[in-house]
C-alpha cells in the first residue's frame, strides 16, 4: 500500500463519518433534545445567584469608607 491508498482509506473514512453525524444530528429522534437545549437561554430561573463572594450584604462599596477619608488620597 502506498500513501496514495491510505490518503484515500482515510478520505473515505471520514467522508463516512462525516454523513453519519449528519444523519445523527437532523434524525427525528433527536429533534426533541435538541429544540429543549435550544430553549435553554430562555428558561426562567427563580433567583440569580450572586456569584461576588467579596460584596458586603448590604450593598454597600467598602473601597469608599477607610481609603476616601485619609488625607491626601486624590484617587476618588
Amino acid at each position: 500500500m502506498d500513501s496514495g491508498t491510505v490518503s484515500g482509506i482515510v478520505t473515505g473514512t471520514l467522508i463516512v463519518v462525516f454523513i453519519g453525524i449528519t444523519v445523527w444530528a437532523y434524525s427525528k429522534r433527536r429533534k426533541p433534545d435538541f429544540d429543549e437545549a435550544a430553549n435553554l437561554p430562555f428558561a426562567d430561573d427563580d433567583q440569580q445567584p450572586n456569584r461576588d463572594t467579596s460584596a458586603s450584604p448590604d450593598g454597600a462599596d467598602s473601597r469608599k469608607n477607610e481609603s476616601c477619608k485619609r488625607k491626601g488620597d486624590r484617587n476618588t
